[in-house]
């Protein structure tokens, strides 16, 4: 006797249980950063904007279903925990820094439209370095061009030619440290060469 399929046409197969928890761990990094910056977005770090942020990024993720993001699977927790640590200062020190231009009356802040080059064609990473240059104060993202790698910033304090080589720097420095955190290998790999060879090049 043959056997036959009583699979529906066009019936989607049932997700074995490994793959299904494979898929969970990769995407749980990605899910953790949405409350993450959920609760940085309205300032509070406790447990009513956990509870709230996790609301919304499952709001996010099971109704507006998009196209399923590829994590690397790989995270290293000391990358990630510098990461952290640098960032927090960096918004003590964007904030200081800041109200120092605003309450200076000697003089007006510059500013400026910078064009901040990437190594990573990744869109979760350099959605990660976009949002993560945002939040620091004295820098927006205005536009990002997704096929040369470029993002676009609005930034403060910009008076001279080596204040837009720093502005561009510390972008290019979040995108490093993201990539050691939760990139690929491969990422790794060319996100190292590319600091390597901005040593060699300064150097000379």
């Amino acid at each position: 006797m043959t056997a036959v399929d009583r699979t529906a046409p066009g019936a989607t197969a049932p997700v074995p249980k490994k793959a299904l928890l494979t898929q969970v761990w990769r995407q749980l990094p990605f899910f953790l950063w949405l409350i993450a910056l959920w609760m940085m977005l309205w300032g509070q770090f406790t447990w009513t904007a956990f509870l709230t942020g996790v609301v919304v990024a499952l709001f996010v993720t099971r109704v507006f279903r998009l196209p399923p993001v590829e994590l690397s699977g790989r995270v290293n927790l000391w990358f990630g925990a510098g990461f952290v640590v640098e960032f927090l200062a960096a918004l003590v020190w964007g904030s200081l820094t800041v109200a120092a231009q605003v309450l200076d009356f000697r003089r007006q802040p510059g500013t400026a439209i910078i064009a901040v080059p990437l190594v990573t064609d990744d869109d979760l990473i350099m959605t990660h370095t976009a949002v993560t240059a945002s939040l620091i104060p004295g820098s927006l993202i205005v536009e990002s061009d997704r096929d040369r790698r470029i993002l676009y910033l609005h930034v403060i304090g910009v008076r001279s030619d080596a204040d837009v080589v720093r502005q561009r720097e510390s972008v290019q420095r979040w995108e490093r440290r993201i990539v050691m955190a939760v990139g690929s290998r491969a990422q790794v790999a060319a996100v190292r060469a590319d600091a390597a060879a901005h040593r060699v090049g300064g150097a000379s």
